[in-house]
């Protein structure tokens, strides 16, 4: 019998990612016999600094796609909003499955909505992008560093004082945690992360065979939208050391994608839409990643990817990293 062996992370949401992946192709391909391979990455060893200071989202993928190159394993299974805008040499991007929902929740102590949180409440997001939107919107608010899988997040709600949490609406939805949720945040209050809620089924280029097995839970919408989503990532060079944002809907023949950059302290946020044909969708993101740079977003981008670099020597001196 043929094995098909799946690197994931080991984190409880990571591995349900993986095995959701596993039984959809062992329903197509019963022939076959699937094994998750539990690969530990640098993003999963440290845990106690903020992501934007050692490097950002390559921290939880650099691992399983060497595991991936090595033969290791057959193909790899991550959350998109962690993949890197640029994929290691021979690799690519082999299958989207369908999209959970891509939005933010809020989930409260006390129940309170985002704007009935009481003034200097205490949240928890080690996001930028979260915390500089929020601050746009609520200055008052005091964000928190706060790092660990989805449940241990949950739980230092309660340990560590928070009035509210702000995390991805799809792990709480797929770890059947909906109960949970204290709202839904709108679009308008905080736009999602490149990726948010969809899957990235990673393999090597020019594996056929592989190809061809996971090719069936393609999405055509997720993908068409995704990508979109990271031309403009790409455009802008950024990861998790800049607050950037961005959400593609896919609509008949045609794609609108709403896009943001914004200061750490969310004293600026620019944020644009545009709409066109699915065919020029990834056109589409690098025009609108543009337009904000036109606006304004280059000069953000410098000041903070300035910083950026000088953190990441001081974590490199500090052997963080």
């Amino acid at each position: 019998m043929n094995v098909i062996k799946i690197g994931t992370r080991g984190s409880p949401l990571a591995v349900w990612q993986a095995e959701w992946v596993r039984s959809r192709l062992l329903a197509l391909h019963p022939q076959y016999k699937a094994e998750l391979v539990k690969i530990k990455t640098t993003g999963d060893k440290i845990t106690d600094v903020p992501l934007a200071r050692v490097g950002g989202k390559g921290l939880f993928v650099k691992e399983i796609e060497t595991a991936l190159l090595n033969g290791r394993i057959d193909l790899a299974v991550h959350s998109m909003k962690d993949m890197p805008a640029e994929i290691p040499p021979g690799l690519c991007i082999g299958a989207v499955p369908e999209r959970e929902n891509p939005l933010d929740v809020l989930i409260s102590r006390n129940g309170h909505s985002f704007e009935g949180l009481p003034k200097g409440a205490g949240l928890g997001s080690s996001s930028l992008r979260r915390g500089a939107q929020v601050k746009h919107l609520r200055p008052d608010v005091t964000i928190h560093p706060l790092r660990g899988n989805l449940d241990t997040r949950i739980r230092k709600l309660q340990t560590e004082g928070l009035d509210a949490i702000i995390v991805a609406a799809a792990g709480v939805t797929r770890l059947g945690l909906q109960a949970r949720i204290t709202e839904y945040l709108s679009e308008e209050i905080m736009l999602p992360a490149i990726g948010q809620g969809a899957l990235s089924i990673e393999m090597r280029q020019g594996d056929d065979s592989t190809r061809r097995l996971i090719e069936p839970i393609d999405h055509r919408e997720t993908r068409l939208a995704v990508e979109s989503e990271r031309a403009f990532l790409s455009r802008l060079e950024g990861g998790c050391q800049v607050p950037i944002a961005a959400r593609a809907k896919v609509i008949e023949d045609r794609i609108e994608l709403t896009g943001l950059v914004a200061e750490v302290d969310g004293t600026v946020l620019l944020r644009d839409a545009i709409t066109g044909p699915v065919e020029q969708h990834k056109d589409l993101g690098v025009e609108l990643a543009n337009r904000l740079l036109d606006k304004g977003g280059r000069k953000i981008l410098e000041n903070i990817l300035g910083r950026a670099l000088r953190d990441l020597a001081i974590c490199k001196k500090e052997k963080y990293i």
